[in-house]
């Protein structure tokens, strides 16, 4: 399977795989904007020359939009493979090639955010467990840093005790996110409608930078909703997923 990365020349004219309509989209626009901002700061994208979410992105841990304190690490944003390349080894060569990226780039390790069970939007931890990751930090509420590094006398990497708690102090419904996934450009927005309409208050904070998604309360940077204070989910929710949400 060929791997193509994608890099600022190339940026316009291949698919960013999670988003593959029209260059005009505003999923499409948002995060190749912001991939065009991080390629300066060294993130990677790689994926299988194949039409379809086959891809893994990651980038010196040092410049990630997550508070994780991990020096010398590469941390993973996002490794993606679904359905009909899901049991060809795609996954495993996408992995290799971070993991070969990563050891000649001189860094100490990788790391990953996922949780104890398979949950949307986070890494699988049965995938990484057998890959030889290991968790090095927990965060709440079902949080946890997975990392693999390559050698015996690596530091551990962890959460920034920000991102600990999982608490805010602001009221309503709040949702922090970036444009690291290209699925908020459409369901933040959509969200607001969804919450307002229900006489709730609402507020949409994103981050801009990755000095503010390295001060966040929660570890999930790309997409995180609060209620009163406290943390609900990770998961980019649908309007129909939201409304049942509020409902409950």
């Amino acid at each position: 399977m060929k791997i193509i990365r994608v890099t600022k020349e190339n940026l316009e004219e291949e698919h960013i795989c999670c988003a593959i309509s029209s260059n005009k989209d505003c999923q499409v626009v948002a995060k190749k904007r912001w991939m065009s901002r991080q390629l300066e700061e060294g993130l990677i994208f790689e994926k299988a020359d194949v039409r379809g979410k086959a891809f893994i992105e990651y980038i010196p841990a040092e410049k990630a939009w997550c508070p994780v304190d991990a020096p010398g690490y590469m941390f993973i944003n996002c490794l993606w493979v679904s359905g009909q390349f899901k049991g060809k080894g795609i996954a495993n060569e996408l992995l290799s090639s971070c993991i070969e990226n990563s050891k000649s780039e001189g860094k100490q390790g990788i790391v990953i955010i996922s949780s104890a069970k398979k949950r949307p939007f986070l890494a699988d931890p049965t995938f990484f467990k057998y890959k030889g990751f290991t968790v090095a930090d927990e965060a709440n509420p079902y949080f946890t840093l997975m990392y693999l590094p390559f050698s015996e006398t690596t530091l551990k990497p962890k959460f920034k005790t920000c991102a600990k708690k999982g608490m805010i102090k602001e009221k309503g419904v709040v949702i922090y996110y970036s444009a690291q996934c290209p699925f908020t450009a459409k369901y933040v927005p959509l969200a607001k409608q969804v919450v307002m309409s229900k006489g709730i208050a609402f507020k949409a904070i994103e981050y801009r930078s990755a000095n503010e998604a390295q001060v966040a309360a929660v570890p999930s940077t790309s997409y995180s909703l609060f209620y009163n204070g406290r943390f609900i989910t990770n998961e980019i929710l649908s309007e129909k997923r939201l409304e049942k949400l509020l409902e409950e």
